[in-house]
C-alpha cells in the first residue's frame, strides 16, 4: 500500500485530493495538513511515500516547506499541486529548483466536481505509482521488445552498450506519396544537432545539463519536455537566465542557431522543416502520441528526417515510453542515442524503455551527459577553444 499524504490549506482541495484517490485500490490517503509547518510534524509520524503539497499557503508555503522538508528527507517524493497560470508556473519551477519531484496542475473550466475528481486523478495517479517505485513495465510494440522491469534489478553498465551494427547512415525510407527532404550531411560522424526528451524530473535533469554546455556550443538544442502551455514559457526563460546558452520556447520559423536551445510549446508539437538551407521550427496541433502533446516521438521522427545520421539524441529522466519508437527511427537512420541511467533518473520510464529496447548506444549518469554531448559535438570538428560554463 502506497501512503500519502495530502498538504494544502483549502478543505475543498483537500477533499477533491483524497477522493480522487479514494478509487485506487493500492493508495491509502495516511493524512492531510493544512500548511507545510504541520506538514513537517506530520511526515515525521506518518512516514507516508509520497506527499502532494499546494504552493500558496499560510504559516510555510509550499517552497519553504519543499526545503524544509530535504534536508531530513531527501528523497520523499513532493508532488506540488499547481495552478495553470503565469504565476503558478513560475511558483512551481521554483518549488522544483527547491527540490520537489514533480507536479499536477489544478482543475479549470470543467463543469463539475465529478469531472474536477476524474481529472485530478488521471494526473496524480499514474505519478504516485510511478514515484513510489512501482513502475509499471511499458507495453510491447513490434520490432521495440519490452521495457525492463526495474524493482530489484542491477542498473545497466554505464557506457557502450555494444549493439547490434546499424544498417546504414540513409534515413528510413518515407511513405510513398511523402515530398522528398534533403538530408543533411556532414562529414562522416560529425554532429550537426542535439534533441533531448524527458518528462518527470526533467526539468531539473535539463537544468543540469544545459548549465554544463558552453555557450559556443557549435550546434542547435531541440528539447521536448513534457509540460503544459505557460509552463513551458517560465521554463525557457528560467533556463536562459541561468545557462551559458541562449533558450527559447520555440514559435513557427524560428531558424535554427547554433548555441540556441529550442523548447517545444505545451499543447503543441516540435517539428522541423528546410527552406533552402535554413531550418526552420514548426509547430503541430496533431493528436497526442503517448498521451503527450507536445511528444518525444514527434520530435525524433522530425529531426531524423532532416538530419539523418547528424543528430545525437538523449532520453532523461521520464514516466511513460514516449521517445522510445522515435529512438529506433534515429537509430535506423543512423544517428545515436544516449540514455540517463536508472541509479540518477527520478523515473527510469522514458530512458529505461530505450534501453530495454536495445535503443541506446550509451547510458550515463546525469553528471556525465553534458560532457558526452559536448565530446561529441566536438568529434569531426577542428580543435576550438571552448567557453567557460557558468
Amino acid at each position: 500500500m502506497i501512503k500519502v499524504l495530502v498538504v494544502d490549506d483549502s478543505v475543498v482541495v483537500r477533499r477533491l485530493i483524497v477522493d480522487s484517490l479514494g478509487g485506487a485500490p493500492d493508495i491509502e490517503v495516511v493524512g492531510t495538513a493544512a500548511n507545510g509547518l504541520l506538514a513537517q510534524a506530520k511526515i515525521d509520524s506518518l512516514k507516508p511515500d509520497v506527499v502532494t503539497m499546494d504552493i500558496e499557503m499560510p504559516q510555510m508555503n509550499g517552497i519553504e516547506a519543499v526545503r524544509e522538508l530535504r534536508k531530513r528527507h531527501p528523497r520523499l517524493p513532493v508532488i506540488m499541486f499547481s495552478t495553470l497560470s503565469a504565476a503558478g508556473a513560475s511558483a512551481t519551477l521554483e518549488a522544483l529548483s527547491a527540490g520537489a519531484t514533480d507536479y499536477v496542475t489544478k482543475p479549470s473550466n470543467v463543469g463539475s466536481v465529478a469531472q474536477s475528481i476524474a481529472a485530478v486523478r488521471e494526473q496524480l495517479i499514474p505519478k504516485i505509482h510511478a514515484l513510489a517505485g512501482r513502475r509499471t513495465v511499458a507495453p510491447s510494440r513490434p520490432g521495440l521488445g519490452n521495457a525492463p522491469s526495474r524493482p530489484g534489478a542491477p542498473p545497466p553498465m554505464p557506457g557502450r552498450l555494444g549493439l547490434p551494427p546499424r544498417p546504414g547512415s540513409q534515413p528510413p525510407a518515407r511513405p510513398a506519396g511523402a515530398p522528398a527532404v534533403p538530408v543533411r550531411r556532414g562529414p562522416a560522424g560529425r554532429v550537426d544537432i542535439l534533441a533531448i526528451g524527458s518528462s518527470t524530473g526533467g526539468p531539473d535533469a535539463l537544468t543540469k545539463v544545459l548549465q554544463s554546455l558552453p555557450s559556443d556550443l557549435p550546434v542547435p538544442i531541440v528539447v521536448t519536455q513534457h509540460m503544459p502551455p505557460v509552463f513551458t514559457r517560465m521554463f525557457a526563460e528560467r533556463l536562459d537566465r541561468s545557462t551559458p546558452l541562449h533558450v527559447v520556447e520555440a514559435v513557427d520559423g524560428m531558424e535554427l542557431a547554433p548555441g540556441t536551445v529550442y523548447i517545444a510549446p505545451g499543447d503543441k508539437h516540435l517539428v522541423l522543416h528546410r527552406r533552402g538551407t535554413a531550418t526552420l521550427t514548426q509547430l503541430s496541433g496533431a493528436p497526442p502520441e503517448n498521451s503527450c502533446r507536445p511528444a518525444v516521438d514527434v520530435m525524433f521522427r522530425s529531426v531524423s528526417a532532416l538530419f539523418g545520421a547528424s543528430v545525437f539524441a538523449t532520453v532523461l529522466t521520464g514516466m511513460g515510453y514516449d521517445g522510445r519508437s522515435g529512438a529506433k527511427v534515429l537509430r535506423d537512420a543512423g544517428a545515436e542515442v544516449l540514455a540517463q541511467d536508472e541509479a540518477s533518473s527520478v523515473v527510469w520510464g522514458m530512458p529505461g524503455a530505450v534501453v530495454g529496447a536495445g535503443l541506446a548506444d550509451e547510458v550515463l549518469p546525469l553528471d556525465r551527459i553534458a560532457a558526452a554531448l559536448i565530446q561529441r559535438v566536438q568529434a569531426g570538428r577542428a580543435p576550438r577553444a571552448t567557453a567557460v560554463t557558468r
